[in-house]
Protein backbone atom coordinates (compact mmCIF):
# COMPACT_ATOMS: atom_id res chain seq x y z
CA UNK A 1 0.00 0.00 0.00
CA UNK A 2 1.20 3.63 -0.97
CA UNK A 3 0.54 6.75 -2.47
CA UNK A 4 1.17 8.21 -5.63
CA UNK A 5 0.36 11.63 -7.37
CA UNK A 6 0.88 13.88 -10.34
CA UNK A 7 0.86 17.15 -11.01
CA UNK A 8 0.45 19.61 -14.23
CA UNK A 9 -0.17 23.15 -13.22
CA UNK A 10 0.36 26.41 -15.26
CA UNK A 11 2.29 27.19 -11.90
CA UNK A 12 4.97 25.62 -9.61
CA UNK A 13 3.71 22.63 -8.33
CA UNK A 14 6.07 21.89 -5.29
CA UNK A 15 2.74 22.56 -2.79
CA UNK A 16 0.58 20.85 -4.26
CA UNK A 17 2.27 18.12 -4.44
CA UNK A 18 3.18 18.02 -1.00
CA UNK A 19 -0.43 19.06 0.35
CA UNK A 20 -1.33 16.29 -2.13
CA UNK A 21 0.84 13.43 -0.55
CA UNK A 22 -0.13 15.24 3.42
CA UNK A 23 -3.78 14.37 2.18
CA UNK A 24 -2.58 10.53 1.08
CA UNK A 25 -0.30 10.11 4.38
CA UNK A 26 -2.58 7.15 5.43
CA UNK A 27 -1.26 5.05 2.43
CA UNK A 28 2.27 5.18 3.95
CA UNK A 29 4.12 6.64 6.92
CA UNK A 30 7.63 5.15 6.01
CA UNK A 31 9.07 7.39 3.24
CA UNK A 32 8.45 9.93 0.95
CA UNK A 33 9.31 11.93 -1.72
CA UNK A 34 8.85 14.53 -4.96
CA UNK A 35 9.96 14.90 -8.48
CA UNK A 36 10.15 17.75 -10.70
CA UNK A 37 10.11 18.92 -13.56
CA UNK A 38 11.75 22.33 -14.45
CA UNK A 39 11.49 23.99 -17.80
CA UNK A 40 14.75 23.62 -18.75
CA UNK A 41 14.15 19.99 -18.79
CA UNK A 42 15.85 19.32 -15.42
CA UNK A 43 14.63 16.75 -13.27
CA UNK A 44 14.57 17.50 -9.48
CA UNK A 45 14.23 14.89 -6.76
CA UNK A 46 13.94 14.78 -2.69
CA UNK A 47 13.05 11.90 -1.39
CA UNK A 48 14.03 10.00 2.01
CA UNK A 49 12.34 8.06 5.18
CA UNK A 50 9.78 9.18 7.04
CA UNK A 51 6.91 11.39 6.55
CA UNK A 52 6.26 14.03 4.23
CA UNK A 53 6.75 16.80 6.66
CA UNK A 54 9.69 15.26 7.80
CA UNK A 55 11.02 14.55 4.69
CA UNK A 56 10.54 17.59 2.56
CA UNK A 57 11.70 20.97 3.71
CA UNK A 58 11.33 24.66 3.20
CA UNK A 59 14.85 24.52 1.51
CA UNK A 60 13.88 21.39 -0.93
CA UNK A 61 11.24 23.04 -1.31
CA UNK A 62 12.64 26.05 -3.24
CA UNK A 63 14.80 23.26 -5.06
CA UNK A 64 11.30 21.32 -6.64
CA UNK A 65 11.13 23.65 -9.47
CA UNK A 66 9.08 23.42 -12.18
CA UNK A 67 4.96 23.07 -13.26
CA UNK A 68 4.74 19.12 -13.74
CA UNK A 69 5.87 16.88 -10.80
CA UNK A 70 5.14 13.20 -9.19
CA UNK A 71 5.19 12.25 -6.01
CA UNK A 72 5.31 9.26 -3.39
CA UNK A 73 4.23 7.81 0.39
CA UNK A 74 5.48 4.68 0.90
CA UNK A 75 4.24 1.82 3.72
CA UNK A 76 6.55 0.26 5.86
CA UNK A 77 7.77 -2.79 5.05
CA UNK A 78 9.15 -5.46 7.76
CA UNK A 79 12.42 -5.00 7.86
CA UNK A 80 13.43 -3.00 4.47
CA UNK A 81 16.06 -0.58 3.76
CA UNK A 82 13.47 2.91 3.92
CA UNK A 83 16.08 5.53 2.37
CA UNK A 84 17.24 2.73 -0.53
CA UNK A 85 13.66 2.11 -1.62
CA UNK A 86 12.28 5.50 -1.18
CA UNK A 87 10.36 6.62 -4.29
CA UNK A 88 10.45 8.24 -7.01
CA UNK A 89 12.75 6.15 -8.96
CA UNK A 90 15.05 7.84 -11.24
CA UNK A 91 16.38 6.26 -14.78
CA UNK A 92 18.69 8.81 -17.41
CA UNK A 93 18.19 7.10 -20.27
CA UNK A 94 16.27 7.08 -22.83
CA UNK A 95 15.22 11.08 -21.51
CA UNK A 96 15.70 10.96 -18.15
CA UNK A 97 12.22 9.43 -16.36
CA UNK A 98 11.07 9.67 -12.44
CA UNK A 99 7.91 7.32 -11.39
CA UNK A 100 6.14 6.40 -8.50
CA UNK A 101 4.06 3.05 -8.20
CA UNK A 102 1.50 1.69 -5.68
CA UNK A 103 0.99 -1.94 -6.03
CA UNK A 104 3.15 -4.93 -6.39
CA UNK A 105 4.35 -7.09 -9.14
CA UNK A 106 4.42 -10.70 -8.87
CA UNK A 107 6.91 -11.77 -12.05
CA UNK A 108 9.66 -9.84 -10.83
CA UNK A 109 12.32 -12.20 -10.96
CA UNK A 110 11.57 -13.00 -14.23
CA UNK A 111 11.47 -9.28 -15.50
CA UNK A 112 15.31 -8.63 -13.30
CA UNK A 113 16.31 -11.75 -15.17
CA UNK A 114 15.32 -10.23 -18.64
CA UNK A 115 16.30 -6.41 -17.57
CA UNK A 116 19.97 -7.56 -16.56
CA UNK A 117 21.25 -10.38 -19.09
CA UNK A 118 18.44 -9.30 -22.20
CA UNK A 119 18.36 -5.55 -22.04
CA UNK A 120 21.21 -4.75 -20.28
CA UNK A 121 20.01 -2.75 -17.65
CA UNK A 122 21.58 -2.50 -14.31
CA UNK A 123 19.25 -2.12 -11.04
CA UNK A 124 20.69 -0.74 -7.90
CA UNK A 125 17.81 -2.27 -5.40
CA UNK A 126 15.52 -5.10 -5.12
CA UNK A 127 12.09 -3.15 -5.73
CA UNK A 128 9.55 -4.18 -8.16
CA UNK A 129 8.83 -0.43 -8.59
CA UNK A 130 12.57 0.13 -10.01
CA UNK A 131 12.04 -2.97 -12.08
CA UNK A 132 8.94 -1.32 -13.21
CA UNK A 133 10.68 2.11 -14.13
CA UNK A 134 13.16 0.43 -15.87
CA UNK A 135 10.67 -1.55 -18.13
CA UNK A 136 9.35 1.37 -19.13
CA UNK A 137 12.34 2.79 -20.13
CA UNK A 138 13.33 0.04 -22.44
CA UNK A 139 9.83 -0.10 -23.83
CA UNK A 140 10.18 3.66 -24.32
CA UNK A 141 13.61 2.90 -26.29
CA UNK A 142 12.43 0.36 -28.44
CA UNK A 143 9.74 2.04 -29.88
CA UNK A 144 11.26 5.35 -30.44
CA UNK A 145 14.86 6.53 -31.69
CA UNK A 146 13.89 9.88 -31.43
CA UNK A 147 14.48 12.74 -28.77
CA UNK A 148 10.94 13.00 -28.49
CA UNK A 149 8.96 10.08 -28.78
CA UNK A 150 5.05 10.66 -30.30
CA UNK A 151 2.02 10.10 -28.06
CA UNK A 152 1.21 6.72 -30.07
CA UNK A 153 4.90 5.37 -29.40
CA UNK A 154 4.29 6.37 -25.61
CA UNK A 155 0.94 4.16 -25.43
CA UNK A 156 2.39 1.45 -27.30
CA UNK A 157 5.35 1.49 -24.75
CA UNK A 158 3.34 1.81 -22.01
CA UNK A 159 0.79 -0.92 -23.29
CA UNK A 160 4.01 -3.63 -23.40
CA UNK A 161 4.54 -2.55 -19.83
CA UNK A 162 1.35 -3.63 -19.14
CA UNK A 163 1.75 -6.65 -21.20
CA UNK A 164 4.64 -7.59 -19.43
CA UNK A 165 4.11 -7.07 -16.07
CA UNK A 166 1.94 -9.21 -13.42
CA UNK A 167 0.55 -7.89 -10.72
CA UNK A 168 -1.32 -4.36 -9.15
CA UNK A 169 0.35 -0.96 -10.38
CA UNK A 170 -1.19 2.24 -10.29
CA UNK A 171 1.81 4.47 -11.62
CA UNK A 172 2.55 8.00 -12.38
CA UNK A 173 5.54 8.43 -14.28
CA UNK A 174 7.48 12.09 -15.04
CA UNK A 175 9.40 12.23 -18.60
CA UNK A 176 12.12 14.91 -19.10
CA UNK A 177 11.24 16.83 -22.36
CA UNK A 178 7.47 15.26 -22.76
CA UNK A 179 5.45 15.39 -19.58
CA UNK A 180 3.17 13.63 -17.34
CA UNK A 181 2.08 9.41 -17.63
CA UNK A 182 0.08 7.52 -16.07
CA UNK A 183 -1.28 4.08 -16.02
CA UNK A 184 -3.09 0.78 -14.21
CA UNK A 185 -2.94 -2.42 -14.64
CA UNK A 186 -5.59 -4.59 -16.48
CA UNK A 187 -7.31 -5.76 -13.40
CA UNK A 188 -8.11 -2.01 -11.63
CA UNK A 189 -6.17 -3.82 -8.54
CA UNK A 190 -5.29 -0.35 -6.71
CA UNK A 191 -6.97 2.62 -7.70
CA UNK A 192 -6.28 6.06 -9.55
CA UNK A 193 -8.05 9.03 -10.07
CA UNK A 194 -8.36 12.13 -12.64
CA UNK A 195 -9.37 15.27 -12.20
CA UNK A 196 -9.08 19.23 -13.00
CA UNK A 197 -8.69 22.66 -12.15
CA UNK A 198 -9.35 26.04 -13.97
CA UNK A 199 -6.72 28.59 -12.99
CA UNK A 200 -7.52 32.46 -12.84
CA UNK A 201 -6.40 32.44 -16.34
CA UNK A 202 -9.12 30.01 -17.24
CA UNK A 203 -6.26 27.09 -17.96
CA UNK A 204 -6.91 23.97 -16.81
CA UNK A 205 -4.48 22.26 -14.04
CA UNK A 206 -4.72 18.55 -13.71
CA UNK A 207 -4.34 16.13 -10.85
CA UNK A 208 -3.66 12.06 -10.84
CA UNK A 209 -3.83 10.75 -6.89
CA UNK A 210 -4.38 7.09 -5.53
CA UNK A 211 -7.68 8.17 -3.81
CA UNK A 212 -10.11 11.19 -4.64
CA UNK A 213 -9.22 13.02 -1.39
CA UNK A 214 -6.68 14.41 -2.53
CA UNK A 215 -8.27 16.03 -5.60
CA UNK A 216 -10.82 17.42 -3.08
CA UNK A 217 -8.16 19.25 -0.71
CA UNK A 218 -6.43 20.80 -3.71
CA UNK A 219 -9.70 22.07 -5.07
CA UNK A 220 -9.78 19.83 -8.34
CA UNK A 221 -12.67 18.24 -9.25
CA UNK A 222 -13.31 14.83 -10.54
CA UNK A 223 -13.16 13.96 -14.05
CA UNK A 224 -12.72 10.00 -14.09
CA UNK A 225 -11.19 7.14 -12.68
CA UNK A 226 -8.39 5.77 -14.85
CA UNK A 227 -10.00 3.15 -15.95
CA UNK A 228 -7.83 -0.75 -15.88
CA UNK A 229 -5.58 -1.21 -18.58
CA UNK A 230 -5.90 2.85 -19.66
CA UNK A 231 -2.95 5.20 -20.09
CA UNK A 232 -3.05 8.93 -19.94
CA UNK A 233 -0.47 10.97 -21.10
CA UNK A 234 -0.17 14.98 -20.38
CA UNK A 235 2.11 17.04 -22.45
CA UNK A 236 4.20 19.88 -21.45
CA UNK A 237 1.34 22.66 -22.70
CA UNK A 238 -1.22 20.50 -20.85
CA UNK A 239 -2.60 18.58 -23.59
CA UNK A 240 -4.18 15.34 -22.93
CA UNK A 241 -4.21 12.11 -24.39
CA UNK A 242 -5.91 8.71 -23.23
CA UNK A 243 -5.20 5.00 -24.56
CA UNK A 244 -6.93 1.79 -23.76
CA UNK A 245 -4.97 -1.23 -23.75
CA UNK A 246 -7.10 -3.83 -25.96
CA UNK A 247 -4.55 -6.62 -25.94
CA UNK A 248 -5.58 -8.07 -22.43
CA UNK A 249 -9.30 -7.47 -21.87
CA UNK A 250 -9.72 -8.36 -18.19
CA UNK A 251 -12.71 -7.99 -15.53
CA UNK A 252 -12.16 -5.07 -13.46
CA UNK A 253 -11.19 -6.07 -9.97
CA UNK A 254 -10.03 -3.56 -7.33
CA UNK A 255 -9.15 -4.49 -4.05
CA UNK A 256 -11.82 -5.40 -1.32
CA UNK A 257 -9.01 -4.26 1.21
CA UNK A 258 -9.30 -0.22 0.42
CA UNK A 259 -12.75 -0.54 1.20
CA UNK A 260 -11.99 -2.09 4.53
CA UNK A 261 -9.06 -0.59 5.66
CA UNK A 262 -6.58 1.25 3.19
CA UNK A 263 -8.77 4.12 2.39
CA UNK A 264 -9.99 6.94 3.73
CA UNK A 265 -13.58 7.15 4.36
CA UNK A 266 -14.28 10.54 2.67
CA UNK A 267 -12.54 9.06 -0.58
CA UNK A 268 -14.44 7.41 -3.66
CA UNK A 269 -12.48 4.87 -4.99
CA UNK A 270 -14.21 3.32 -8.66
CA UNK A 271 -17.29 5.00 -8.00
CA UNK A 272 -17.57 3.43 -4.98
CA UNK A 273 -17.95 5.80 -1.76
CA UNK A 274 -15.90 4.36 0.77
CA UNK A 275 -18.20 6.12 3.72
CA UNK A 276 -21.17 4.45 2.70
CA UNK A 277 -19.10 0.95 2.35
CA UNK A 278 -18.47 1.11 5.89
CA UNK A 279 -22.02 2.10 6.47
CA UNK A 280 -23.27 -0.83 5.13
CA UNK A 281 -20.86 -3.19 7.01
CA UNK A 282 -22.40 -1.88 9.91
CA UNK A 283 -25.57 -2.45 8.97
CA UNK A 284 -25.36 -5.56 8.08
CA UNK A 285 -22.68 -6.70 10.49
CA UNK A 286 -25.57 -5.94 12.63
CA UNK A 287 -27.70 -8.16 11.07
CA UNK A 288 -25.19 -10.97 11.87
CA UNK A 289 -25.43 -9.90 15.87
CA UNK A 290 -29.45 -10.04 15.68
CA UNK A 291 -29.28 -13.33 14.60
CA UNK A 292 -26.09 -15.17 16.23
CA UNK A 293 -25.95 -13.06 19.59
CA UNK A 294 -29.62 -13.18 20.67
CA UNK A 295 -28.87 -14.39 24.26
CA UNK A 296 -25.96 -12.02 24.47
CA UNK A 297 -26.21 -8.98 27.14
CA UNK A 298 -24.52 -5.96 25.36
CA UNK A 299 -24.62 -2.68 27.19
CA UNK A 300 -22.56 -0.47 25.13
CA UNK A 301 -20.59 -0.43 21.43
CA UNK A 302 -17.02 0.73 21.44
CA UNK A 303 -14.98 1.85 17.75
CA UNK A 304 -11.41 0.99 17.88
CA UNK A 305 -10.37 4.39 16.38
CA UNK A 306 -10.39 5.15 13.59
CA UNK A 307 -11.14 2.94 10.94
CA UNK A 308 -14.02 1.65 12.69
CA UNK A 309 -16.02 4.37 13.64
CA UNK A 310 -18.14 4.70 11.14
CA UNK A 311 -19.51 1.03 11.26
CA UNK A 312 -20.19 0.63 14.97
CA UNK A 313 -21.75 4.02 15.10
CA UNK A 314 -24.39 2.60 12.58
CA UNK A 315 -24.15 -0.91 14.22
CA UNK A 316 -24.71 0.37 17.14
CA UNK A 317 -27.74 2.35 15.83
CA UNK A 318 -29.16 -0.26 14.48
CA UNK A 319 -29.28 -2.71 17.59
CA UNK A 320 -30.42 0.12 19.82
CA UNK A 321 -27.52 0.17 21.85
CA UNK A 322 -25.74 2.87 23.02
CA UNK A 323 -22.17 4.07 21.17
CA UNK A 324 -19.36 4.97 23.45
CA UNK A 325 -15.49 6.05 22.74
CA UNK A 326 -14.23 3.73 25.11
CA UNK A 327 -10.24 4.49 23.89
CA UNK A 328 -8.42 7.40 22.81
CA UNK A 329 -6.03 7.48 19.85
CA UNK A 330 -2.69 8.92 19.59
CA UNK A 331 -2.54 10.34 15.99
CA UNK A 332 1.20 10.19 16.38
CA UNK A 333 1.86 6.40 16.08
CA UNK A 334 1.93 4.67 12.88
CA UNK A 335 -0.74 1.75 11.45
CA UNK A 336 0.17 -1.39 13.96
CA UNK A 337 -0.61 -4.85 11.58
CA UNK A 338 2.20 -3.25 9.25
CA UNK A 339 4.92 -2.93 12.25
CA UNK A 340 7.77 -5.19 11.95
CA UNK A 341 7.47 -7.74 15.59
CA UNK A 342 5.42 -8.94 17.47
CA UNK A 343 6.81 -7.42 20.24
CA UNK A 344 6.99 -3.64 18.45
CA UNK A 345 2.98 -4.03 17.48
CA UNK A 346 2.33 -5.18 21.28
CA UNK A 347 4.17 -2.33 22.63
CA UNK A 348 2.80 0.20 20.21
CA UNK A 349 -0.70 -0.98 20.58
CA UNK A 350 -0.52 0.60 24.05
CA UNK A 351 1.32 3.46 23.09
CA UNK A 352 -1.72 4.64 20.70
CA UNK A 353 -4.33 3.41 22.40
CA UNK A 354 -5.26 4.43 26.28
CA UNK A 355 -9.12 4.24 27.75
CA UNK A 356 -11.50 6.02 28.81
CA UNK A 357 -11.83 4.11 31.68
CA UNK A 358 -15.55 4.98 33.60
CA UNK A 359 -17.01 3.78 30.25
CA UNK A 360 -15.47 0.25 30.65
CA UNK A 361 -16.88 -0.52 34.73
CA UNK A 362 -18.89 -2.97 34.89
CA UNK A 363 -20.19 -3.13 31.58
CA UNK A 364 -20.82 -5.82 28.99
CA UNK A 365 -18.77 -4.23 25.83
CA UNK A 366 -18.96 -5.00 21.99
CA UNK A 367 -15.36 -3.49 20.62
CA UNK A 368 -15.64 -3.21 17.23
CA UNK A 369 -12.66 -2.86 14.26
CA UNK A 370 -12.15 -2.97 11.16
CA UNK A 371 -10.31 -5.88 10.28
CA UNK A 372 -8.29 -8.74 12.66
CA UNK A 373 -4.76 -9.50 10.51
CA UNK A 374 -2.33 -10.69 12.98
CA UNK A 375 -4.55 -10.71 16.12
CA UNK A 376 -2.16 -8.93 18.18
CA UNK A 377 -3.49 -5.80 18.57
CA UNK A 378 -7.05 -7.18 19.54
CA UNK A 379 -5.41 -9.05 21.84
CA UNK A 380 -3.96 -6.17 23.35
CA UNK A 381 -7.08 -4.53 23.51
CA UNK A 382 -9.51 -6.73 24.51
CA UNK A 383 -6.92 -7.04 27.84
CA UNK A 384 -7.29 -3.37 27.67
CA UNK A 385 -10.41 -3.63 27.88
CA UNK A 386 -10.71 -5.49 31.01
CA UNK A 387 -7.95 -3.80 33.02
CA UNK A 388 -10.44 -1.07 32.32
CA UNK A 389 -12.72 -2.68 34.01
CA UNK A 390 -15.47 -4.32 31.70
CA UNK A 391 -17.48 -7.30 32.66
CA UNK A 392 -17.32 -9.18 29.61
CA UNK A 393 -15.38 -8.22 26.57
CA UNK A 394 -16.85 -8.94 23.00
CA UNK A 395 -14.94 -8.13 19.81
CA UNK A 396 -16.49 -7.91 16.26
CA UNK A 397 -14.67 -7.15 13.06
CA UNK A 398 -16.67 -5.39 10.30
CA UNK A 399 -14.56 -7.44 7.37
CA UNK A 400 -14.72 -11.36 7.14
CA UNK A 401 -11.47 -13.59 8.20
CA UNK A 402 -8.08 -12.75 6.50
CA UNK A 403 -6.70 -15.78 6.11
CA UNK A 404 -3.98 -15.92 3.37
CA UNK A 405 -1.21 -13.68 2.50
CA UNK A 406 -1.18 -10.30 -0.16
CA UNK A 407 0.75 -10.35 -2.69
CA UNK A 408 -0.50 -6.86 -5.11
CA UNK A 409 1.18 -4.27 -2.83
CA UNK A 410 -0.04 -5.17 1.40
CA UNK A 411 2.79 -6.18 3.47
CA UNK A 412 1.37 -9.35 5.24
CA UNK A 413 2.87 -12.03 3.12
CA UNK A 414 3.31 -14.58 5.78
CA UNK A 415 0.34 -16.96 6.32
CA UNK A 416 1.11 -18.20 9.66
CA UNK A 417 1.34 -14.43 11.03
CA UNK A 418 -2.45 -14.37 10.09
CA UNK A 419 -4.08 -15.23 13.20
CA UNK A 420 -7.59 -16.60 10.85
CA UNK A 421 -5.08 -18.96 8.95
CA UNK A 422 -6.17 -22.34 9.49
CA UNK A 423 -7.82 -21.13 12.67
CA UNK A 424 -11.66 -21.32 13.51
CA UNK A 425 -13.29 -17.91 15.01
CA UNK A 426 -13.41 -20.44 18.61
CA UNK A 427 -9.64 -20.57 18.30
CA UNK A 428 -9.09 -16.98 17.28
CA UNK A 429 -11.63 -16.29 20.34
CA UNK A 430 -9.57 -18.25 22.49
CA UNK A 431 -6.43 -16.35 21.45
CA UNK A 432 -7.42 -12.87 21.33
CA UNK A 433 -9.11 -13.97 25.15
CA UNK A 434 -12.75 -12.29 24.26
CA UNK A 435 -16.15 -13.72 25.57
CA UNK A 436 -17.64 -13.79 22.01
CA UNK A 437 -16.38 -13.21 18.55
CA UNK A 438 -17.88 -12.50 15.13
CA UNK A 439 -16.64 -11.86 11.59
CA UNK A 440 -18.80 -9.65 8.80
CA UNK A 441 -19.37 -12.47 6.05
CA UNK A 442 -17.69 -12.45 2.61
CA UNK A 443 -20.93 -12.10 0.88
CA UNK A 444 -21.85 -9.06 3.54
CA UNK A 445 -18.49 -7.47 2.11
CA UNK A 446 -19.34 -8.40 -1.72
CA UNK A 447 -22.55 -6.51 -1.39
CA UNK A 448 -21.48 -3.49 0.14
CA UNK A 449 -19.19 -2.68 -2.20
CA UNK A 450 -21.84 -3.50 -5.13
CA UNK A 451 -24.45 -1.72 -4.06
CA UNK A 452 -22.36 1.23 -4.94
CA UNK A 453 -21.23 0.60 -8.33
CA UNK A 454 -23.38 -2.44 -9.53
CA UNK A 455 -20.60 -2.58 -13.00
CA UNK A 456 -18.12 -3.65 -10.54
CA UNK A 457 -18.79 -7.96 -11.05
CA UNK A 458 -16.10 -8.56 -9.02
CA UNK A 459 -13.10 -8.27 -6.38
CA UNK A 460 -9.65 -9.00 -5.75
CA UNK A 461 -10.15 -10.95 -2.01
CA UNK A 462 -7.49 -13.05 -1.91
CA UNK A 463 -6.86 -12.27 1.62
CA UNK A 464 -10.62 -13.64 2.22
CA UNK A 465 -10.39 -16.54 -0.16
CA UNK A 466 -6.88 -17.47 -1.08
CA UNK A 467 -7.75 -17.28 -4.85
CA UNK A 468 -5.14 -15.01 -6.33
CA UNK A 469 -6.25 -13.38 -9.20
CA UNK A 470 -3.10 -13.41 -11.68
CA UNK A 471 0.40 -14.71 -11.46
CA UNK A 472 1.47 -18.37 -10.48
CA UNK A 473 1.09 -17.85 -6.89
CA UNK A 474 1.44 -21.05 -5.00
CA UNK A 475 2.98 -22.75 -1.85
CA UNK A 476 6.64 -22.07 -3.38
CA UNK A 477 5.48 -18.43 -4.31
CA UNK A 478 4.26 -17.81 -1.03
CA UNK A 479 7.29 -19.38 0.80
CA UNK A 480 10.01 -17.71 -1.19
CA UNK A 481 8.53 -14.32 -1.12
CA UNK A 482 8.29 -15.09 3.29
CA UNK A 483 12.37 -15.58 3.04
CA UNK A 484 13.18 -12.74 0.93
CA UNK A 485 11.10 -11.17 3.43
CA UNK A 486 13.32 -12.28 5.91
CA UNK A 487 16.27 -11.09 4.92
CA UNK A 488 15.62 -7.67 4.36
Amino acid sequence: MCGVIGVIKSSPVNSDIFDGLTALQHRGQDAAGISTLDPSGRIHLVKGAGLVRDVVRTRHMIRLKGNIGIGHVRYPTAGSDSEELAQPFYVNSPFGITLAHNGNLVNTEQLIDELEHNNFRHLNTSSDSEVLLNILAHELQAQSQKIKPTKEEIFASVTNVQNRCVGAYAVTALISGLGLVAFRDPHGIRPLVYGTQKDKDGKINHLIASESVALDQLGFEFVKNIEPGECVFINLQGDVFWHKNTTIQKPHTPCLFEFVYLARPDSVIDNISVYKTRLRLGNKLADQISDQWADKNIDVVMPIPDTSRTAAAVLAKKLEIKFREGFVKNRYIGRTFIMPGQETRKKSVRQKLNTIDLEFKGKDVLLVDDSIVRGTTSKEIVAMAREAGANKVYFASAAPMVKYPNVYGIDMPAADELIAHNRSVEQINDIIGADGLIFQSLENLYNSCVEGNPEIKSFEDSVFTGQYLCGDIDEDYLEKLYKNRSKR
